[in-house]
This record gives C-alpha cells, sequence and structure tokens, in this order.
C-alpha cells in the first residue's frame, strides 16, 4: 500500500471515528500555542487527542496557523466543559472537510497521538495517522530520534519532563507491592521502566493487555518522562502501551489488543 493510500485510509478512519457531538463554531482569530487557538468570541479551544513533540513542537504553532488562522471551524467533543486555564477540549474540523485539524496534524509529523482518549476507535485512527507520517518520515519522524530507544537512558533523560514516544523489548514484568514495573534494562533502578499503579491494573486488563506476560515482547510506550533512580513513564492509560510486530522495528504494525464492545 502506498503512503497516500494509506493517508487516505487513515483519514476516512479519523472523520468516521472522532467526529463527535457538536459543540459550537467560530472563526479562528488566533493560534495561541502548538495545540491552542482562540475564535473571534473569546473562546479557548484545546485540541484534543494529540500532544506537541518537546522543543520541536514550537515549531507546529505555524504550521496549525497556516491550517486554521481566520478560517470556520466546527468544535466536536464528548464533553465541553473548561479545563481550569478556561480552555475548551475538542476536535476541530474546518468548514466542510472530512477529518479533524488533530488528524491532520499528525499526518504532517507535527503531533504525537494521545494516549488518553477514551474512545478506542477514534483514538486508533489517530495512530494510523501517526504512523503515515513515522512511515513517511515526515515532520518530526525525519529525525530517527524522534522515536525513543528504550535502551538509551541518557536520551530518554534528556526529554525530561516533556511527551515522548520509546520502543523496546520488555526484559522483565513483575509486581512489586502496589507498583506493577515493565523493566526494558537489567538495572532497575537506573534503566528506563514504565510504572503502573496495582490499582490501575484492571483498566489495562479489561483493554486485553496481559502485564505479566509483555516479557520478551516489543513494545511502544507513550507518555510524560519523569526520573525515578532513572527514566520512567507511568502508564495510567491502556493506550499509553502498544504491543509490535516482532518484525516491525520501525513501528507501524501495531499487535490488536482485544477491546470489550
Amino acid at each position: 500500500m502506498t503512503c497516500c493510500a494509506v493517508l487516505v485510509l487513515a483519514s476516512h478512519a479519523a472523520h468516521a471515528a472522532c467526529e463527535f457531538s457538536l459543540q459550537g463554531e467560530g472563526r479562528v482569530s488566533a493560534v495561541l500555542d502548538p495545540r491552542t487557538f482562540r475564535l473571534d468570541d473569546g473562546r479557548e479551544v484545546r485540541l484534543a487527542g494529540i500532544e506537541p513533540p518537546g522543543d520541536a513542537g514550537a515549531a507546529s504553532a505555524p504550521i496549525l496557523g497556516a491550517l486554521i488562522a481566520g478560517r470556520e471551524v466546527t468544535l466536536h467533543g464528548s464533553d465541553d466543559r473548561p479545563d481550569r486555564y478556561g480552555r475548551q477540549s475538542a476536535f476541530a474540523f474546518l468548514k466542510g472537510a472530512e477529518t479533524p485539524i488533530q488528524s491532520e496534524l499528525l499526518a504532517q509529523g507535527t503531533a504525537f497521538a494521545s494516549p488518553a482518549l477514551t474512545d478506542k476507535t477514534c483514538s486508533a485512527a489517530l495512530l494510523a495517522a501517526e504512523a503515515a507520517a513515522r512511515t513517511a518520515r515526515r515532520g518530526i519522524w525525519a529525525d530517527s530520534a524522534a522515536l525513543k530507544n528504550a535502551e538509551s537512558r541518557d536520551d530518554i533523560l534528556a526529554w525530561r519532563g516533556r511527551f515522548a514516544v520509546i520502543e523496546g523489548t520488555v526484559l522483565s514484568a513483575r509486581l512489586a507491592g502496589a507498583i506493577f514495573y515493565v523493566n526494558f534494562g537489567r538495572q532497575w533502578t537506573r534503566d528506563f521502566a514504565v510504572t503502573i499503579s496495582r490499582r490501575r491494573m484492571p483498566a489495562f486488563e479489561a483493554a486485553g493487555i496481559d502485564l505479566k506476560s509483555l516479557k520478551g515482547k516489543r513494545v511502544r510506550v507513550r507518555g510524560w518522562i519523569e526520573r525515578r533512580g532513572g527514566p520512567r513513564i507511568e502508564a495510567s492509560h491502556p493506550g499509553q502501551i502498544e504491543l509490535v510486530a516482532a518484525t516491525d522495528t520501525v513501528a507501524e504494525t501495531v499487535v490488536p489488543i482485544k477491546e470489550d464492545q
């Protein structure tokens, strides 16, 4: 399948999956940052479903501006209550467009797909748009360092406090007290690991992720980098962990995870 064909399929999927209830519309008067804009009535909108790519995210603001500045948009979402900063979280569609702005930003390689979406179909569609950009090495994916190697401790630590996508083979997976550890290195206190609170484990199990069986498997993890001895990602959403096909080192083929209907 060609890259363009992948983009078309991803776009149609995003349209079918992410057009939630209508929350309003308006003209974009200003782009405030890589994922926030203001409408002419004063409302501030935060694009749902995506995360800016660290320092490279600053370069995404002009790209977002080129897409939507001065244009009419419709807002769709499942909850229109503002956050503590007064911003409305939504999927934004240009008038007459079949895909949300988020899908376009992901397809251009200017954002990461967020793992926090509860709508599994929409999440899968955004991941597909991200994967298309990664395959074609567009935007941030033109730099191989955008997909972090789980064995590169120092490289991961350099992204402390930022959102990252990390891939590697799990060396051990075990429950210790109230925390489940997914370890990617032999030195547990220094190497990269994913931590999952015991109380969150049922959510992963419900999503078809058998945490104890991850040992020896190649996975892709996304989330915010912390330092607790070594680099850590605290996983609270099942979407933060993807199983990757053994033959897929660039990480485009994801092993399907069971979803409860």
